[in-house]
């Protein structure tokens, strides 16, 4: 079985949602490996001094137990516009490292900075993060994600999102779009207009 992983967003030496990131990763040991222990993320994390000063990925890899701990400059990556991808077949309820299938759909994208998936008529994620869309009141993320991400559940959780069934038909009805993940948190300056999105 692949290896699984978290990515996790240092900041000037502060790790981020840690509850969250230990929560799922557990979540995945008992129900892959029959875990009946709990890891405690943070506990385990010991931050390099070169690294706690400035905005840092850490990837944290593991099976049953901690594989390995690694630490990245983090630089965001501008996505501007978004190739819609249908794919029934996709599942991606835990964070493996074998990315195969989400690759193959990216590798259609064309023109477009990256994809968003629609599985069973439902809009979904992109290749790498979670998304939300702007009706003109609130800000709404997909019900069905392929896997719900630690941003997403802390944006839900403080209510500055909700849930709601978008359709690809649904996405006219929307302004505006942002991406979000463990290192994407929620920022007004990474707006995409949805007019980006290409059927």
């Amino acid at each position: 079985m692949s290896p699984l992983f978290e990515t996790i967003r240092l900041q000037d030496g502060i790790l981020h949602n840690m509850e969250y990131h230990s929560d799922r990763l557990n979540k995945s040991r008992k129900e892959l490996f029959g875990a009946d222990d709990r890891l405690d993320l943070l506990l385990c994390i010991h931050i390099p001094a070169e690294c706690k000063k400035g905005l840092f990925k850490c990837k944290v890899t593991y099976r049953l137990k901690m594989e390995e701990i690694s630490f990245s400059a983090y630089q965001p990556r501008r996505i501007e516009s978004l190739q819609l991808i249908a794919d029934n077949a996709i599942r991606y309820n835990h964070k493996f490292v074998n990315r195969d299938h989400i690759n193959r759909l990216y590798a259609q994208r064309g023109h477009c900075d990256d994809i968003l998936l629609v599985k069973n008529g439902l809009i979904a994620d992109t290749s790498f993060s979670n998304i939300l869309f702007f009706d003109g009141i609130d800000w709404l993320t997909p019900a069905s994600p392929l896997l719900p991400g630690t941003m997403r559940r802390h944006l839900l959780e403080t209510k500055l999102v909700r849930e709601k069934v978008i359709t690809p038909a649904d996405l006219p009805a929307y302004q505006k779009a942002m991406l979000i993940n463990a290192m994407l948190p929620f920022d007004s300056s990474r707006i995409l207009d949805t007019a980006n999105i290409r059927f």
